[in-house]
């Protein structure tokens, strides 16, 4: 009888969730089917949170933005399903972040070759990732994380405001004009930043590597759990106890996590040097209650908790 009452119970755990993914996909087919047939405005999508955000900033109501990762997924290791490949004709535009974040774009591709795919990087110079063996830079490797720098997250809304106007040609100087307001917010949240952080210590400890881009721009040095793009790869125990005499040396009492990941490893570091766990957010899952600016200043916040206290 206990056996029988566990094996219920995690089915029904493993089912539900799958259940209300699968109802999610199903209605948001429909939905942008429709949206498709009713209206003239452009339908564009967004690969991911920040780019869905970016988008519809700069398209408000003349714009139909999708998200296309399902919210509360990584979009890492996603790939899209038959029943959205077939969404993904019926867009005007797809806007990707580039950099070999989306694994799924060649696919893409190859499914429907007509579509505009626009790569909001193009502008940016990427930080390459050292190869496994320490040896050498990594052509494949590229760190794709450039939103999470301000001033490179305004070239990407730029890119999107260009694509925009590009489709929608009558409505160029709507396109430009929203872009022109957003990227000040993102001046503002920029000037913020180093302000807050100028005279603060330098070096942190994050989860994977997602804040390359964020650090250099800020003067700050990134020190992670995980070595990897990968947030989901395993520290080895070489790395733990390097991260633990880095902590002890440097007097850092924080050490980050972020949402969708397994927090063990980092709360193992901290207990060894009697310290804390936080989170520090590569804002790659959504949420729909804050915007990107507000994500970013609780990034902030718990920085400079970290580095300024």
């Amino acid at each position: 009888m206990f056996n029988q009452t566990n094996a219920a119970i995690v089915a029904i755990l493993i089912i539900i969730p799958l259940s209300s993914i699968a109802m999610w996909n199903s209605t948001r087919i429909q939905e942008f089917a429709e949206t498709s047939v009713e209206n003239q405005k452009i339908v564009a999508l967004a690969s991911f949170y920040p780019l869905y955000e970016f988008t519809k900033e700069v398209g408000k109501d003349k714009v139909d933005v999708w998200l296309l990762v399902p919210p509360g997924i990584e979009p890492h290791d996603w790939e899209p399903s038959i029943q959205e490949l077939k969404r993904i004709q019926q867009a005007d535009i797809i806007i990707i972040n580039g950099m070999g974040f989306e694994k799924w774009f060649e696919d893409i591709k190859k499914f429907n070759s007509n579509i505009p795919i626009i790569d909001s990087s193009i502008g940016i110079n990427i930080i390459k990732e050292i190869n496994i063996d320490n040896s050498h830079l990594d052509d494949s490797l590229t760190d794709p994380h450039i939103w999470l720098n301000p001033s490179m997250a305004k070239i990407q809304v730029k890119n999107i405001a260009d694509a925009l106007s590009k489709n929608d040609p009558e409505n160029q100087n709507y396109y430009q004009k929203n872009m022109q307001s957003y990227n000040q917010e993102l001046e503002l949240l920029d000037y913020e930043i180093k302000n807050d952080l100028s005279q603060c210590n330098h070096n942190f400890i994050a989860s994977h590597n997602a804040f390359s881009y964020f650090a250099d721009e800020y003067s700050l040095i990134q020190n992670t759990v995980v070595s990897s793009n990968d947030p989901e790869a395993e520290p080895t125990s070489q790395t733990i106890v390097n991260l633990i005499n880095l902590a002890k040396k440097n007097d850092i009492k924080i050490i980050f996590t972020e949402e969708g990941i397994d927090p063990r490893t980092s709360k193992i570091i901290a207990n060894e040097i009697g310290g804390k766990v936080l989170t520090l957010s590569p804002l790659e899952i959504g949420d729909k209650n804050f915007t990107y600016v507000d994500r970013m200043k609780q990034n902030l916040f718990n920085l400079k908790e970290a580095l300024c206290s």
